[in-house]
């Protein structure tokens, strides 16, 4: 038996191979168009959504998981150890921390001899994936539950996550991103770059095109890893071709320890829209 069980929620944009791997507890977030609700990666593919996107320009609504749908997944995660951490999206962007902690007050009565700590990583998408695994890797090593958050804190200020989105309309209609929207009222055709970095997402700079906006992203890697090797998980909304051409050129210019292509979560994604491109890395001192 592990002595700490680590969760993480859908919007890691963690390959599915990957948790079940790593034996990961991926807690899905929900989409809700039209009338009918459906569960991140469960049934609905983020494709499915950007595809809707594209054709319709609707907004869905999204929503965290539920305190009761957190607590199903600590009971699972107990039975594989006496403590969970849950690796957590920003609780900035979403609901999810809040719900998180209101189900370990209810764990706490039902498993009272099961530790969990929360962790709000301040990051998400790609970068939060990054962070579940490496806690998988300390837990899957018979790491104790101090180590695991040790390790995933003492990595946090080290992960990056630099995106750029297709459009400026899901944004602006969001308001998510206040900064991009103001972007947008004078601005129609930029590709603004955005960082998610210390619980927020910010605009970082802003290009005329797609494939400046690339050249730009890796740019903006070379100056933060200079040429150590590099942990790399690309993450795109509906455009795998687009994903495919960038992971060829960030191989063909870093030493990447390893590379991952994600989907985009659509719980993200609807409110930035299909044709987001982007990834998180991370190198080592």
């Amino acid at each position: 038996m592990q002595k700490v069980a680590i969760v993480t929620d859908s919007l890691a944009c963690l390959p599915k191979e990957l948790a079940e791997r790593h034996g990961i507890f991926v807690v899905p977030s929900s989409i809700v168009i039209g009338d009918r609700v459906y569960l991140d990666g469960i049934d609905i593919t983020p494709g499915a959504v950007y595809e809707l996107q594209r054709r319709s320009k609707v907004l869905p609504a999204t929503s965290a998981a539920s305190p009761g749908d957190l607590l199903r997944v600590y009971r699972a995660a107990a039975e594989r150890a006496p403590a969970i951490l849950y690796v957590c999206i920003t609780r900035s962007l979403t609901m999810a921390y809040d719900s998180a902690l209101k189900a370990r007050e209810i764990a706490r009565k039902e498993l009272p001899n099961v530790e969990i700590e929360v962790l709000d990583c301040g990051t998400a998408a790609g970068a939060q994936a990054f962070l579940a695994l490496v806690a998988a890797r300390i837990a899957n090593a018979g790491g104790t539950l101090a180590e695991a958050r040790a390790e995933v804190e003492r990595l946090i200020p080290k992960v990056y996550l630099y995106v750029t989105v297709d459009t400026l309309y899901f944004l602006a209609k969001s308001g998510r991103v206040p900064k991009v929207a103001a972007w947008a009222s004078s601005l129609l055709s930029i590709k603004p770059i955005l960082q998610i970095s210390r619980g927020e997402a910010t605009p970082v700079e802003r290009v005329r095109t797609k494939p400046r906006a690339m050249n730009r992203l890796l740019e903006i890697m070379r100056e933060k890893v200079g040429n150590r090797p590099v942990h790399v998980n690309l993450v795109h909304a509906g455009v795998p071709e687009e994903a495919e051409a960038l992971k060829r050129q960030v191989l063909a210019q870093f030493d990447c320890v390893e590379i991952y292509v994600s989907e985009f979560s659509p719980v993200m994604g609807a409110h930035t829209g299909p044709g987001l491109l982007g990834f998180a890395f991370y190198s080592e001192d």
